[in-house]
């Protein structure tokens, strides 16, 4: 990855992150733990995890609906001439590392 990537990776990140907070409803909470951009920058995904659990479906459909309303807000915090094509995953890995926060704490 170069360290342009990173940088973009940072800000992507950064920026979902406050424009989630101020969009959201606060019926659940989001939060984004990472974003991997294309080495292209023409596409990225948003890695987010949704707390309770039980709203993830509800979460991430309320995140794609706003896609574009992100890329608008992406458009005016940045020098980017390209804004990539906004993907929203649930972070697996960050469960997986929850789950066995859980079991090890189970003695």
């Amino acid at each position: 990855m170069t360290l342009r990537q990173e940088k973009v990776n940072k800000l992507v990140q950064k920026l979902a992150a406050d424009f989630l907070e101020s969009e959201s409803n606060r019926t659940s909470l989001i939060t984004v733990t990472g974003a991997n951009v294309s080495s292209d920058l023409r596409s990225a995904e948003i890695f987010i995890t949704v707390l309770p659990v039980e709203a993830e479906g509800d979460a991430l459909n309320f995140v794609k609906r706003k896609r574009s309303d992100l890329r608008d807000y992406l458009k005016k915090r940045t020098k980017m001439r390209v804004i990539p094509f906004l993907e929203f995953v649930i972070d697996q890995g960050e469960k997986n590392r929850q789950r066995i926060d859980e079991i090890s704490n189970m003695d």
